[in-house]
């Protein structure tokens, strides 16, 4: 896949302390953004603070109605400066103030294999989509830690990967099969699973962490989680309210993907779109 280099550009100008995550998020929104339709009132499930939202919007072309729900009271206070949320809601996915067969669709990207009790929330999502409405879910898959190229110090690959999935908290790394029993059995259908984000760029976003919020945490002798740290130092709060020039953007822009291209490999995606939705009642 080739990096969308005028979203990585908008990302790395969002997100300037954390490249990583910016490298990720361009290469998945840009697939999320070409699958999603957005008419009618969506669910934002996991909104954060709301820019990753205001900038897929961007990509589709359309000004959303939006409902955003997330558990953490700082993101939320964050994702409500922008005016596409009719309503923001802080409380846990298993337990969505809102009305059964609520909205036309329902989005969540990078946020479900963060939950430890995923099946409630697919039920509650079932609850609140009306019958005929459509869900979009990216999240890493099994392809994530295969590809990952592992320690650089000479750590066991088991207790690497453990110790990033419990930096990332990432709970979660279900196969194409695993959500189509999961949402078969919570009401849902799964209409297709496409993988993105390949080895070599799977192997980018993991150097990119390791210089950046892999270093936070291991500081913190990995007991602070990356968001906290940056909570700390207020590199979050002035992540929302302010972005880097253009000129820096585009620069760090292209020095995160320089050499990529000759890196490619072929393999097991590493991440997946998810798409499916609730029959209609007959």
């Amino acid at each position: 896949m080739t990096v969308p280099f005028n979203l990585l550009t908008e990302f790395v100008a969002r997100y300037p302390a954390q490249p990583a995550t910016a490298f990720l998020r361009s290469i998945e929104i840009d697939r999320l953004a070409s699958a999603i339709d957005v008419d009618g009132l969506g669910l934002d499930l996991g909104c954060g603070d709301g820019i990753l939202t205001d900038i897929l919007f961007k990509r589709v072309g359309k000004v959303p109605r939006l409902v955003g729900v997330d558990i953490d009271p700082l993101e939320t206070e964050a994702a409500a400066a922008y005016p596409f949320y009719e309503r923001i809601h802080t409380c846990p996915a298993q337990a969505i103030p809102e009305p059964d067969d609520s909205f036309d669709y329902v989005v969540s990207n990078s946020v479900l294999e963060h939950i430890p009790d995923l099946e409630s929330v697919i039920g509650e999502v079932a609850r609140v989509l009306k019958p005929g409405g459509r869900f979009y879910f990216t999240v890493p898959g099994p392809g994530f830690h295969e590809n990952l190229r592992g320690s650089v110090i000479g750590v066991e690959r088991t207790r690497y990967l453990a110790e990033l999935d419990r930096r990332l908290a990432h709970f979660h790394y279900l196969s194409s099969a695993e959500w189509a029993a999961m949402c078969d059995r919570n009401g849902l259908r799964i209409d297709s699973v496409d993988g993105y984000i390949d080895p070599a760029e799977t192997r980018r976003w993991e150097n990119l962490s390791r210089v950046t919020g892999g270093l936070l945490h291991a500081l913190s002798f990995g007991k602070r989680r990356p968001i906290e740290i940056q909570r700390a130092l207020k590199l979050r709060s002035i992540q929302n309210s302010m972005r880097l020039p253009q000129a820096v953007a585009t620069a760090l822009a292209k020095t995160i993907i320089l050499g990529l291209g000759e890196d490619r490999a072929e393999g097991t995606p590493a991440c997946l779109l998810v798409t499916g939705g609730k029959d209609s009642v007959a």
